[in-house]
């Protein structure tokens, strides 16, 4: 935190230094204006992405035990015999409740070829041919 602050300061007394030297009026009418604002417009991008960065983006802190077991669970099924990647399970699941291939692009936030790339390597990893097959079979294995 103290390094935060010394930076801060620093940045500040940058900015107060540069705020100086503009009101000089031969250091005015060497330079434009533009490139005082200029300046001050990047230290405060730079305050703008340091602030943000700090403050907006945090690690993921929603490590409870429940959700480790559930997620070592999903681990030990998506490393079975069948090695199915969680993306591929998550298709799985959907196909499963009988969403279509669009269905499942739109609410996976991704392209129709990248379902069916998908959807292909389900029926290899669970040596099936159809949709339903895989369903079937997923069922038999306990995955769904």
């Amino acid at each position: 935190m103290k390094k935060e602050i010394i930076l801060y300061g620093l940045l500040m007394g940058l900015l107060l230094l540069i705020l100086r030297l503009v009101q000089y009026k031969t250091f005015i009418r060497d330079v434009s204006i533009e490139l005082y604002a200029s300046l001050v417009a990047i230290v405060f991008l730079g305050l703008g992405i340091w602030f943000g960065r700090k403050f907006f983006i945090q690690p993921n802190r929603g490590s409870s035990a429940n959700i480790i077991s559930e997620k070592e669970e999903l681990d030990k099924v998506l490393n079975s015999e069948h090695d199915l990647s969680k993306r591929e399970f998550e298709v799985l699941e959907m196909m499963a409740q009988g969403y279509t291939n669009q269905e499942i692009a739109d609410k996976l936030y991704v392209s129709l070829n990248t379902i069916k790339t998908h959807t292909s390597n389900i029926y290899l990893k669970l040596e099936v041919k159809r949709r339903t097959q895989a369903v079937q079979k997923a069922r038999e294995m306990q995955i769904l």
